[in-house]
């Protein structure tokens, strides 16, 4: 089995919880925070670890309280960057999460979303970026003012199977980005607000059928308690795999992050596309159950025995 490459961010997360977002001029308490690891790539980089499908973190950590917190906590889950450190410091993000679980970010952009166009050569030079065969990517990165390294490293490397992920922002990401990118092919991973907002569809048949004419490969689109519906063929409608309930209540953090973090590594393994949604559908569901993105090893173990999975 070839290895991932995972481009992206780690990142400390504050999870704070209060009774409801605050609005202008409010004074509000809150009742519980905490610190832990996340960012996009790194939920992605603990998924493949639990799946044992081995992968490439290219994941910059830079200086400061925060760049301090994320290298010890990469530290304790033996997950070693390849990038270099940075002399940058690192930023943060404050996860607002309500009683429902709902959570809202407010990101504080530092040395974690930088990427320096050596580094890439240094992949390249090293023969680790021949060691990969899929590359997983967030659209957080690519639009940042970097994101043009990223692209450049990818179109280079036309071999890869590509999964873009292009997050919350999606509809923020430079046009000339987003249009390298789809040029790419990638499989497109999105939830179906970003599905229906950057298409300006109505229905989400007809944003996925946009979506995979624009990419040429296949489309995921989450849909909360629904499931995810799968875009594979231009033209015809796509397929619903039915979710599975949370066991706990907990929040959405990290939810979206751990459901294509499993569907590259369950394909990695060789499960079709449709077995590949149904098991990250379960661990999707597993980590809206429990607090913050990362599941512990046990907890892991624990969903994969109940789905029959080695």
């Amino acid at each position: 089995m070839k290895k991932t490459l995972v481009i992206g961010s780690a990142v400390c997360d504050i999870v704070i919880k209060l009774e409801h977002l605050p609005v202008r001029s409010e004074d509000i308490n809150f009742y519980g925070q905490d610190m832990s690891l996340g960012g996009c790539a790194f939920n992605v980089c603990d998924c493949l670890r639990h799946f044992q499908v081995p992968f490439i973190p290219f994941l910059p950590v830079g200086s400061g309280i925060y760049g301090r917190f994320v290298r010890e906590r990469l530290e304790e889950r033996g997950i070693e960057s390849f990038c270099p450190s940075s002399d940058n410091e690192n930023g943060c993000c404050y996860c607002l999460v309500e009683p429902d679980g709902e959570r809202t970010f407010l990101c504080y952009h530092g040395a974690e979303y930088l990427f320096e166009d050596e580094w890439f050569t240094m992949l390249e030079e090293s023969g680790e970026a021949g060691l990969a065969d899929t590359v997983y990517v967030c659209g957080l990165e690519i639009e940042d003012r970097t994101g043009d390294r990223i692209l450049s490293f990818l179109e280079r490397h036309r071999e890869y199977r590509v999964f873009f992920a292009p997050s919350a922002r999606i509809c923020s990401i430079q046009h000339d980005r987003m249009k390298r990118m789809l040029a790419l092919h990638p499989i497109l991973h999105l939830n179906e607000d970003e599905a229906l907002r950057y298409t300006g569809c109505g229905s989400l048949d007809d944003a996925g059928r946009q979506l995979i004419g624009l990419t040429q490969n296949t489309v995921l689109v989450t849909c909360g308690p629904r499931g995810c519906m799968i875009f594979e063929e231009p033209g015809r409608p796509g397929t619903l795999i039915g979710s599975f309930s949370p066991d706990g209540h907990g929040d959405a953090i990290g939810a979206g992050d751990s459901h294509i973090g499993s569907v590259i590594a369950l394909l990695q393994k060789g499960f079709d596309m449709e077995d590949a949604v149904r098991n990250a559908n379960r661990v999707a569901a597993a980590v809206v159950g429990t607090h913050g993105a990362l599941l512990s090893d046990e907890h892991f173990s624990i969903i994969m025995e109940n789905a029959g999975i080695e």
